[in-house]
């Protein structure tokens, strides 16, 4: 467990495989946080709507061991049929799963692209 500062608070981090292994207090704490981050995503985007996605196991399409809870901003018109993002997700994760190696860096976006998007999300919190 270790601790990390998150928008001046400090939070304990403990990494679970699986969303039934999280505590009250951690699974509250999940949710609370992708609220506040969602609600600044929304906002930063000039999105209208938003999906959270836990992808619960690797049956589930999960592709990285541990909890996490994917927000993605949405605006009219994304996809035909709201649903369709959930074949979007699905289709990506296959993907991931075919050329994802755990022990090396994500191909997807470089360094830059990642840093850069990293700063313009700082900036919100």
């Amino acid at each position: 467990m270790q601790l990390i500062n998150f928008s001046k608070t400090m939070i304990m981090r403990r990494e679970v495989q699986r969303f039934a292994e999280l505590t009250t207090d951690e699974t509250s704490d999940l949710w609370l946080t992708a609220q506040k981050v969602g609600k600044k995503l929304e906002s930063y985007h000039k999105a209208s709507s938003l999906t959270f996605a836990i992808q619960d196991g690797p049956q589930a399409g999960q592709t990285v061991p541990h909890v996490h809870i994917h927000i993605i901003p949405r605006k009219s018109g994304d996809f035909e049929k709201n649903d369709e993002i959930y074949d979007a997700l699905d289709v990506k994760e296959k993907e991931m799963k075919q050329s994802l190696d755990l022990d090396k860096e994500r191909k997807d976006r470089n360094i830059e692209e990642m840093a850069e998007e990293a700063h313009e999300y700082r900036k919100l919190f």
